[in-house]
């Protein structure tokens, strides 16, 4: 890990081009159809998914997706039944844990309570037998990474919950792990420290660009906000992946739309739309709508029309190319923004705004206004 390196083991001459690019290639998590069962029942199944070099891939799903047992398979904790985990060229699924170069980090922190923080950063290090003025190079360096560096001499105890995390992230980094596997490890946190310690993991990626990191998390914000790319996992099987951004503005299907952020789904009859055309065309009821050709769909099939509801605005803009009407049935100020829930046709649809000093009446009506850029195509059958 090149980088790692170079950051954290001080004094260590930085490899070359094609040294680093070889490094790096070793870093990749790949799961070729992996199957894990207990007593028969499958839990994870036929998982193929790869985390490239120097990524961010964050698993998400509901409780019992399998999300995590995926995680614990990469980690070694758990055997698949079948199919096969590498890291990098090396194929792991017979590794001991301790033989995969990987660095963990869990919700629970798991610090030694009767140890300081420089004996729990330097513990993984001395297990390996390193020299000891490596080790205290490296315990440093590390601490200095994830900003504790002032509080080495500490005990678990004597630090905030945000505080032993960034201890647990050190001690994961300090063995200069092929990858760093992070299951959960902010669920523990109140919201404030959550959202300071997503900053901290944002800034930590880019001060080591060649770590590979696979992080298992049930908080699309977080997946959101520090992921390359998300799986979304459901019922043991892989049921959307793709860069985040692409993910977010054109999701495969309605579980992904629905669990990756919130999304308004109006159901409408294609018209004409494929990727041959510049946009499709969408009916509901007499009203003709635009939308983003990402899937070739029949004229005349009914499909879902996906808006996320920031992309919906209450006044015109020259970028909308769409306009409906919408009538009030809710309206919450949440301090920072205003959520309106309106009916459209029939289907109930949220609004997100700034907060306005005149907010619509509940039972009136409305005008929503979004852009074909905004707005892509589902299948209705969520099984296509």
């Amino acid at each position: 890990m090149s980088s790692v390196t170079s950051t954290v083991a001080g004094g260590v001459q930085a490899p070359s081009a094609r040294a680093g690019a070889m490094a790096q290639a070793r870093n990749s998590i790949s799961f070729e159809a992996v199957t894990v069962a207990y007593r028969g029942t499958v839990v994870l199944d036929h998982l193929t998914l790869e985390v490239r070099p120097g990524e961010i891939l964050a698993l998400i799903g509901p409780s019992g997706s399998g999300k995590t047992t995926a995680l614990r398979a990469v980690a070694g904790f758990v055997r698949p039944t079948s199919g096969r985990i590498r890291i990098g060229d090396v194929d792991v699924t017979d590794l001991p844990p301790y033989s995969r170069g990987i660095g963990m980090v869990v919700q629970n922190y798991a610090l030694f309570p009767h140890m300081r923080v420089t004996e729990n950063v330097s513990f993984g290090l001395r297990a390996q037998g390193a020299p000891r003025d490596l080790i205290g190079q490296r315990v440093r360096d590390c601490l200095r990474i994830v900003g504790m560096e002032s509080y080495a001499q500490r005990y678990p105890r004597e630090l905030s919950g945000g505080q032993q995390q960034r201890v647990a992230i050190a001690r994961a980094l300090a063995i200069q792990p092929r990858v760093l596997l992070l299951d959960e490890p902010l669920s523990a946190l109140d919201a404030q420290i959550r959202r300071s310690m997503v900053e901290e993991l944002a800034r930590l990626h880019r001060d080591l660009p060649d770590l590979t990191v696979l992080y298992v998390t049930h908080d699309q914000s977080e997946a959101l906000t520090l992921a390359d790319s998300i799986a979304v996992m459901r019922d043991g099987r892989l049921h959307a992946h793709g860069p985040t951004g692409t993910l977010y503005r054109t999701p495969p299907n309605r579980f992904a739309a629905e669990f990756l952020g919130r999304a308004n789904l109006l159901p409408v009859v294609i018209e004409e739309g494929g990727y041959a055309q510049p946009m499709a065309q969408v009916r509901i009821g007499d009203l003709v709508l635009s939308a983003t050709p990402n899937r070739t769909l029949d004229k005349g099939t009914q499909a879902l029309l996906c808006v996320r509801p920031h992309a919906l605005s209450l006044t015109p803009r020259p970028d909308c190319d769409n306009t409906v009407p919408a009538t009030v049935r809710e309206v919450q100020w949440q301090g920072e923004q205003h959520v309106i829930t309106v009916d459209v046709a029939g289907t109930a649809m949220r609004v997100v705004s700034a907060p306005l000093r005149q907010p619509p009446q509940i039972g009136g009506t409305l005008e929503l206004h979004f852009a074909a850029a905004d707005a892509s195509l589902l299948p209705a059958d969520e099984r296509r």
